[in-house]
């Protein structure tokens, strides 16, 4: 136990808070201890009868069981490796500017997610993350599932696809994706490569 406590802890810190709420509310809804349904993002309820923990839940919840308990796994895992690289590398020593990044991204997909009456927002998130990491390391080589190898720049859509084969669903995949992409173009590939205006800008209270 101690050798996973002190993994735990070398997470950052974060990426870390995500991790476990990202494993606390599913197993909430997963024991009983709180309808799920209540979990998940109903938009009538959120306008009508101002539910408005729904869109942070949704966020964090998802339903575990035999069909699903892979994807989750594999969607933790993402969530896992993605956000520490990048809250370890292109935001190293700038955690106002990561807790931004993912505010805007999760404005984004919840907007997205009532527009369509999505009713879970987790793999959104976390696709929007790892896009994010992609486009930082585009031109690295990355190994993915029966050794097959190519360039980060298109792992998003790689895992679009692979979850498409297991789920038989790419919408969530493809919303993270576009919003990831959103963000970085916003923030970085528009005022930095364009030599356009800044239209975001973390704010100073962070």
């Amino acid at each position: 136990m101690s050798d996973i406590g002190d993994w735990f802890r070398s997470i950052p810190f974060i990426t870390r808070s995500w991790f476990a709420a990202s494993i606390v509310v599913p197993f909430i809804g997963k024991l009983g201890l709180v309808d799920f349904r209540n979990l998940m993002l109903f938009p009538e309820l959120v306008f009508n009868r101002f539910h408005i923990w729904r869109p942070v839940t949704a966020t964090l919840y998802f339903p575990i069981t035999p069909n699903t308990g892979f994807l989750y796994m594999v969607n933790l895992y993402f969530l896992y490796h993605y956000s520490s690289r990048l809250e370890t590398g292109a935001f190293d020593s700038r955690p106002a500017d990561y807790i931004f990044m993912l505010f805007f991204n999760w404005i984004c997909i919840v907007i997205v997610g009532l527009l369509m009456n999505m009713r879970l927002l987790m793999i959104p998130l976390i696709m929007s993350v790892l896009y994010v990491w992609a486009q930082f390391n585009k031109d690295m080589i990355v190994s993915f599932w029966f050794g097959t190898r190519f360039k980060a720049h298109y792992l998003p859509w790689v895992i679009l696809v692979f979850n498409f084969i297991i789920g038989g669903s790419f919408v969530n995949e493809l919303t993270g994706n576009l919003v990831g992409h959103l963000y970085f173009f916003l923030m970085f590939k528009y005022p930095m490569d364009l030599g356009g205006r800044s239209f975001l800008t973390t704010p100073e209270f962070l």
